[in-house]
């Protein structure tokens, strides 16, 4: 379990670092948003599978190339729901606050950030959940050093073990249940202003 936590932490972490600050530039900036979203739209569709033997090529086997499947599959949900976030500031809130006097920097810290952090968190549990799902995709791509759930899984199918299939899917979903558990609670404290 441990190994397999280690994976989707990678992945995930890299989507987070990349999908929420492109998410911000392009829901802020009309221009960056039509150069991005045609590759965007082309890219994501593409289901995580069909990138494992790329990965292999680019990767090799072992924790880059699942971390990579992991990242792809997390990373479109987290970047599309911050662009929908940032978009979804009322525009009447961006101008209060230019009357005001508030410059660029000040509207993103006291207007747009917040009002873009619920979009954010649901992109971010959609994206771990998402994560969880292509792990034993990942998984597939071979792993050199430990083990890892979806490892666990396959080794089972072809062994004939089903209930060493169903307590892997078990792990999964419990720790997925409780790795969303802690994004709500990080997300209620974060917004105790709602």
């Amino acid at each position: 379990c441990l190994y397999s936590l280690l994976r989707v932490a990678c992945g995930f972490l890299l989507a987070v670092l990349i999908g929420v600050p492109l998410g911000i530039l392009c829901g802020w900036s009309r221009v960056l948003r039509d150069i991005l979203s045609p590759l965007v739209e082309t890219i994501r569709p593409i289901p995580p599978l069909a990138w494992i033997p790329l990965a292999i090529l680019w990767f090799g086997i072992g924790l880059r190339s699942a971390a990579f499947i992991i990242f792809l599959g997390c990373l479109f949900p987290i970047l599309l729901s911050t662009i929908s976030g940032v978009l979804s500031v009322d525009k009447i809130l961006i101008n209060a606050a230019r009357t005001l006097g508030a410059d660029d920097r000040q509207i993103f810290a006291k207007v747009l950030l917040p009002g873009a952090t619920p979009a954010i968190y649901t992109g971010l549990r959609i994206g771990l959940g998402i994560g969880w799902m292509t792990l034993v995709a990942a998984e597939f791509t071979g792993v050199k050093s430990g083990y890892g759930l979806g490892y666990m899984i396959m080794t089972a199918r072809d062994i004939q073990r089903p209930d060493l299939v169903l307590a892997g899917m078990a792990v999964i979903g419990l720790t997925g249940f409780l790795l969303d558990c802690g994004l709500r609670c990080m997300e209620s404290k974060t917004l105790r202003w709602r």
